[in-house]
């Protein structure tokens, strides 16, 4: 069994890389524990700590369902010292890996609704997680939309589920966008900045969850956009990917207000959001 502090890593496996972006900033890590015991259950939502022996470890969200079982997936943007690390990385190479961390999205709760998923970039693979866990239960639902969008064609990840796989699910709409079409002319969909698409989309409210993951100003844009379509603070969820560095809620680097991201969040509806401080 992995160790009771919730704080020690147990040794885990790269099984697999795949490039996510065409300029390999982001890349998707399949990650095994060496002991299969040390294996833990995650909801939607939730988040893992992966470390790279003698350099670090840093947060990241589980884009896999646990629908799916192990290995997880991790998407990882290179942007510091241990994610510059794990991209790399190569297969084969050992890791630490520690969770799950977090509270989840309210799924059960759900139930009977339509869904609306608007992410952009490589903050969809929070989304993912969650939009593949409720593909899973599908008949919990009603009509699914995921609304996504990049800075541009290249920037889009996960092409395999927004190109094939999720638009051939029941009652499922996949709507895409960038922010700039490529040189060569060969994105032939819309063009244009998320919040701007979701207005264009309107996806209804009624009997209706909207789910939002993205760069921060993304998603405030997002938030200004949604009550516009209808929707109410209640029927609105986000996550906030403050830096979280211990994972119980000891350190204080995540802490807002009196909440700390990594046990109170990631996942917040707006109702919860607007208690926080002004700060934020």
């Amino acid at each position: 069994m992995m160790s009771d502090n919730l704080l020690v890593p147990g040794v885990a496996t790269i099984l697999d890389i795949r490039d996510e972006t065409s300029n390999g900033d982001t890349k998707t890590f399949w990650v095994q524990f060496d002991k299969p015991e040390d294996a833990f259950v995650h909801r939607p939502g939730q988040c893992a700590m992966i470390s790279v022996f003698g350099v670090g470890e840093s947060m990241i969200s589980i884009t896999s369902t646990p629908t799916r079982g192990w290995p997880i997936e991790l998407c990882i943007k290179r942007a510091g010292r241990v994610t510059g690390a794990l991209h790399d990385s190569q297969i084969g190479d050992k890791v630490g890996l520690r969770g799950p961390y977090g509270n989840i999205f309210p799924v059960e709760d759900w139930k009977g609704k339509n869904l609306v998923f608007i992410a952009g970039g490589f903050a969809l693979a929070p989304v993912r997680c969650l939009i593949d866990y409720c593909l899973a239960h599908r008949d919990w639902f009603k009509h699914i939309d995921i609304i996504y969008g990049a800075r541009s064609p290249g920037d889009l990840c996960f092409k395999p589920d927004i190109l094939e796989r999720w638009p051939q699910e029941k009652d499922t709409t996949v709507s895409l966008t960038v922010d700039r079409a490529d040189e060569a002319g060969t994105w032939k969909g819309p063009v244009g900045f998320v919040p701007s698409f979701v207005e264009q989309v309107k996806p209804s409210p009624k009997d209706t969850i909207a789910v939002t993951c993205g760069p921060p100003i993304m998603i405030k844009f997002v938030l200004q956009v949604l009550p516009k379509l209808g929707f109410t603070d209640e029927q609105t969820f986000t996550t906030l990917e403050l830096k979280m560095q211990c994972g119980v809620g000891k350190c204080g680097r995540c802490n807002i207000g009196d909440k700390y991201v990594c046990v109170d969040g990631p996942v917040f509806n707006l109702t919860q959001i607007k208690k926080l401080p002004a700060e934020f």
